[in-house]
């Protein structure tokens, strides 16, 4: 199985990180930190863009993680500007396999929770990905990883 790990974090060894190594313990993966990448915002057509590198990525992935902290009570920016980019490039129900979601901050409130899941839930049905779930704590990590597969 082709794994791919989405690092939103800029921290690229930070508790994103760390959440992802417990909840794929035992898996090899790819991790694809998106502070490596220039990825343009929606609209912008500037030189020395690399969605498209990202992109054949998640496409050639059986199994997606995207990882995010928790900044101003929802997904960081990093995270939310990828997936503002598949709008237009990648066609409703196109990809295939499975994905989770790393969501994780210091004491998040259950609607900033909500928020990140309903974003992510949305993301995996409009993209044909089967949604396994959110993970916020070591404890959701080992729970969830029962399901991969």
């Amino acid at each position: 199985m082709n794994i791919l790990f989405i690092n939103g974090s800029p921290n690229r060894d930070g508790n994103t990180a760390a959440l992802a190594a417990r909840f794929l313990q035992g898996h090899t993966y790819e991790t694809l930190n998106l502070t490596d990448y220039r990825i343009n915002v929606y609209g912008q057509d500037l030189p020395g863009d690399q969605f498209s590198e990202v992109l054949e990525k998640v496409r050639a992935a059986d199994f997606i993680v995207i990882g995010s902290p928790l900044y101003w009570h929802n997904i960081c920016g990093a995270v939310r500007n990828l997936l503002d980019r598949f709008y237009g490039p990648v066609e409703a129900g196109s990809l295939h396999g499975q994905i989770a979601f790393l969501f994780q901050g210091a004491a998040p409130e259950k609607w900033m929770l909500e928020a990140g899941e309903y974003t992510m839930r949305r993301f995996a049905d409009l993209y044909g990905l089967t949604y396994l779930g959110m993970v916020t704590s070591v404890r959701e990590a080992d729970v969830l990883a029962a399901k991969i597969g």
